[in-house]
């Protein structure tokens, strides 16, 4: 590695699993990066709905991963290891990563890194990967969403419904939504999605049916919303669950999924091999970072805190009162 770089860095790292007030600032060694990866000197962190499920040590870092908090960033490549073709240091990026992100210098995979897309910062373009990878692998890969079906996403104003609810609409897809209280859903219909439902004031499932059902549902909130999930649902539909914000032990009637042949997926990202996740780049490079360069789907950067109050920016996560997504500024 370059002799001009630091050998120590600022982090924050958990002190013991619990609330925000767990995670603390300290010094760690600079990360040399591995055979395939890069060096980022972080921008900008995204604060992501994983990084508070391995906060309250619910979700352990892969083996060999940094323990450090923090599955994407953006940022300038300061090292190389063996082996990488694409990049070059000076090179401007944003990036997945397998942890580690909470950190002033961050190693991924080279293959993991993208260019910012034509008018987007820096520090903006660091509340990209974790989403766009998420939700285009599970949507648009997984479940074959295609243009004229129909898609209903739960918590359309958060980072991963705002996300889905831009990128649905770009691809010609009919978007439903739920949301509560109003500024929230207010935000959810600037975004584009056809019908927005408070679900503290309306029954989604009867909203959805005389809207002609869904196709594709993606619901980050489980409980009570898994059997309605199969009520909402088409004949052939898929349905998605990626958290579970209202539990994830329910009773249930299963018999919708054979009658209606649904099928029921869930999925992890993190856990995913690199190859898998190259492969979700590519197609992100190739069919939606035009869209973000062009303006049509735009990044939706709510807070942005100090590394250093990272604690706060996981509270505000956890009031839920946030829109879009919360960001750890470096610059």
């Amino acid at each position: 590695m370059s002799s001009n770089l630091p050998k120590d860095m600022q982090v924050v790292e958990i002190s013991a699993p619990g609330k925000p007030d767990v995670l603390r600032s300290a010094t760690r060694a600079v990360p040399v990066p591995a055979a395939g990866e890069v060096l980022i000197k972080v921008a900008a962190a995204g604060v992501n709905g994983p990084d508070m499920m391995q906060r309250k040590g619910l979700y352990p870092a892969p083996a060999g991963a940094s323990d450090l908090l923090g599955l994407e960033v953006s940022g300038e490549i300061v090292a190389l290891g063996s082996g990488v073709a694409r990049w070059k240091t000076g090179d401007k990026v944003t990036a997945l990563t397998n942890g580690g992100g909470y950190a002033e210098y961050c190693a991924v995979e080279a293959q993991h890194c993208l260019p910012i897309p034509a008018g987007i910062s820096l520090r903006d373009a660091g509340s990209l990967p974790e989403t766009f990878f998420t939700v285009w692998s599970n949507v648009f890969m997984g479940a074959a969403l295609k243009s004229g079906e129909t898609l209903l996403v739960h918590g359309g104003a958060g980072g991963i419904g705002a996300t889905a609810i831009q990128l649905a609409k770009a691809f010609g897809v009919k978007v439903l939504a739920t949301d509560s209280p109003a500024a929230r859903c207010d935000f959810a219909r600037g975004l584009g999605a056809d019908r927005v439902i408070d679900y503290r004031e309306e029954d989604y499932v009867e909203i959805v049916r005389e809207a002609g059902g869904a196709n594709v549902i993606l619901d980050i909130v489980g409980g009570p919303n898994i059997e309605k999930n199969f009520k909402a649902a088409n004949h052939d539909a898929r349905i998605i669950q990626l958290a579970f914000g209202a539990g994830s032990k329910v009773e249930i009637n299963m018999m919708p999924v054979m009658l209606k042949r649904l099928s029921y997926t869930g999925s992890t990202l993190r856990t995913r091999p690199p190859a898998y996740k190259n492969e979700i780049a590519r197609q992100l490079e190739e069919k939606v970072w035009p869209l973000i360069a062009a303006g049509t789907i735009k990044p939706m950067v709510n807070a942005v805190f100090p590394l250093a109050q990272a604690a706060q920016a996981h509270a505000l996560m956890e009031s839920s009162t946030h829109i879009g997504k919360i960001l750890l500024s470096l610059e």
